[in-house]
């Protein structure tokens, strides 16, 4: 397979799979991997969790400045947080080098196995995840270059994103 110049971003759901997916994408096809929620840890030195103590709007800013980093990179594959399609900027950024792959995963697989605490939005239970699919999916649908679906074994999701690329 020729080398890739863009990026390829995916986008979806909290527990859509973007990570577990991402890796080996970026693994089969000798890419950079970034997880966006990783790389602001890592640069705020502290986690997700704390940084929505002092609001979602704050944590947006700083996702934002984010993606305005990491979007600037090529050949890279990115794993978004959930709520990256909020800000049409932040998808105006990472459309300039990147292919938008949008993830989506069936609701009930999502909240099966999602480890609710470990996710800042998702901590007033299983019905928020309704409630965010609700605001999100139309604008997963609008912003993606290519929508897969995550029913089957993560290689197989893999390879169907290669086949869309």
């Amino acid at each position: 397979m020729k080398k890739i110049n863009k990026n390829i971003v995916l986008i979806g759901m909290p527990g859509c799979g973007k990570t577990s997916i991402g890796n080996i994408l970026a693994e089969k096809l000798g890419m950079e991997f970034i997880d966006i929620d990783k790389y602001i840890e890592e640069k705020e030195e502290r986690s997700i969790t704390e940084i929505f103590n002092y609001g979602e709007d704050y944590f947006r800013k700083i996702e934002s400045k984010a993606v305005k980093e990491v979007s600037g990179k090529l050949s890279t594959v990115i794993s978004t947080g959930g709520g990256v399609v909020k800000s049409y900027s932040n998808i105006e950024m990472l459309n300039k080098n990147g292919i938008i792959i949008f993830i989506n995963r069936p609701i009930e697989d999502i909240i099966a196995d999602v480890d609710i605490s470990s996710r800042p939005l998702l901590k007033e239970g299983k019905e928020k995840i309704y409630n965010l699919f609700k605001q999100r999916y139309s604008l997963y649908k609008k912003y993606c270059n290519c929508e897969i679906i995550n029913d089957i074994e993560l290689n197989e999701v893999v390879n169907r994103i290669i086949k869309c690329l």
